[in-house]
C-alpha cells in the first residue's frame, strides 16, 4: 500500500479520501481549506473532507495559503509521501510541493481532459448542454490540468440532470478510479498520456451569468442554464421589480401547450408573437408557462424574493402571477 498526502475541500473530494481510506493505503495526512463562517451566527464550519478526516483520527493540515508557506513545505516533505492526491483542493500547487513525492502528485477532474480545463468543468458541461462527460485522473504539472493523463471514465449526462446531481455521480465514480490510478501506480503499469493542444476551459462562474436573458437566450439554453446553476446559486428573473429564481424548468413547444390546455388553441398564432418572457399561463393546478426563443418554458421548480424553493404548485397557491406578466 503508498503512504499518501490527501489534499481536497469539498464533498466531491470526500469520496476520493473515503475510497483511499478503505482501500488500505496509508493516510499521512490531509490537506483541507481553512474553516469557513456560515450562517447568521457566522460559526465556523469544517470541510466535508475534515469532517471525514477529524472522524478518523487523520492528521489535518489547513493552510491559509500554500504558495511561499516554508514551514507546510517542509512538514510535507518530512512526511515522506509516495503519492500526494489532489481532489478538488482549491489552490493552485506551487512546483515545489509537487516536486516532493516520489511518484508523483495525483489529480481527479471531473472531465474528460483535455476538455474543461478549469475550476469548473462539471458545471459547464452541464451549462453547454453537453450529452455525455466523464472522470480523468492525471499526473499533476504546474499548468491548469495540464499534465499527463492516467485514466478516464465516459458517463452520460441525462437530459434533465443539474450539476448537483451529476457531481454526486461523478464524486463516487472519480472516487473509484483513484483507486484504480493508485493500484496502477503502485504496479509500476500505470499508463501516461499527453493531452495534445486541442483543449477548452471552464474558468469560475460569476453572479452575472445568473440572469436569464430572454431576448438573446432560446429555451433550451434557458433550461440549461437553470440546470447548470442548480444547486449553485440558481438561474432567475425579475418581476414586478422582485428577482424570482428558478431551479427546475422543462421545454415544450406550442403544441404540448394546446394538449394539456386546448382553450389555447385559437391563440396559438398570438403566443408566436409575445415578447420572450411573457406569462402564456399560469394556473396552481396546472403550473407555470413562460413564452421562450424557440419554444417555452414549463416551470417546475421556482423561488420567490426572501422565500423558500418549492414546487411551482406550492408557490401559486400564495403567489398569483398573471397571464401577460412579462420577466424581465
Amino acid at each position: 500500500m503508498l503512504n499518501i498526502v490527501f489534499m481536497g475541500t469539498p464533498d466531491f473530494a470526500e469520496e476520493s479520501l473515503k475510497a483511499i481510506y478503505e482501500a488500505g493505503h496509508n493516510i499521512l495526512a490531509v490537506v483541507t481549506n481553512p474553516d469557513k463562517p456560515k450562517g447568521r451566527g457566522m460559526k465556523l464550519i469544517p470541510s466535508p473532507v475534515k469532517e471525514y478526516a477529524l472522524e478518523k483520527n487523520l492528521r489535518i493540515y489547513q493552510p491559509l495559503k500554500v504558495r511561499n508557506n516554508i514551514e507546510f513545505l517542509d512538514e510535507i516533505k518530512n512526511l515522506k509521501p509516495d503519492v500526494i492526491c489532489v481532489v478538488a483542493y482549491g489552490k493552485i500547487l506551487p512546483k515545489e510541493l509537487l516536486d516532493i513525492p516520489r511518484l508523483g502528485c495525483i489529480n481527479v477532474h471531473g472531465s474528460l481532459l483535455p476538455q474543461y480545463r478549469g475550476a469548473a468543468p462539471i458545471q459547464w458541461a452541464v451549462l453547454n448542454g453537453d450529452k455525455e462527460t466523464g472522470i480523468t485522473t492525471m499526473y499533476m504539472d504546474v499548468g491548469m490540468d495540464t499534465g499527463d493523463m492516467i485514466l478516464k471514465e465516459k458517463v452520460e449526462i441525462g437530459e434533465n440532470e443539474t450539476t448537483g446531481e451529476l457531481w454526486d455521480r461523478l464524486s463516487k465514480i472519480g472516487a473509484n478510479l483513484l483507486v484504480k490510478t493508485l493500484k496502477q501506480i503502485e504496479e509500476g503499469t500505470a499508463p501516461r498520456e499527453k493531452q495534445g493542444e486541442n483543449f477548452t476551459l471552464a474558468p469560475m462562474l460569476s453572479k452575472e451569468m445568473a440572469k436569464i436573458n430572454w431576448d438573446e437566450m432560446d429555451a433550451i439554453k434557458i433550461k440549461n442554464l437553470v440546470r447548470g446553476l442548480n444547486p449553485i446559486m440558481g438561474a432567475y428573473s425579475n418581476l414586478d421589480g422582485k428577482k424570482v429564481k428558478f431551479w427546475k424548468v422543462n421545454v415544450v413547444s406550442v403544441n404540448d401547450l394546446v394538449k394539456k390546455f386546448p382553450e389555447l388553441e385559437e391563440y396559438t398564432y398570438r403566443i408566436k408573437g409575445l415578447a420572450p418572457g411573457t406569462v402564456l399561463f399560469s394556473d396552481e393546478k396546472n403550473g407555470l408557462y413562460i413564452n421562450a426563443n424557440g419554444g417555452i418554458i414549463e416551470v417546475l421548480e421556482i423561488q420567490g424574493e426572501n422565500a423558500k424553493k418549492m414546487s411551482i404548485n406550492d408557490y401559486l397557491r400564495g403567489n398569483k402571477i398573471q397571464a401577460g406578466s412579462i420577466f424581465e
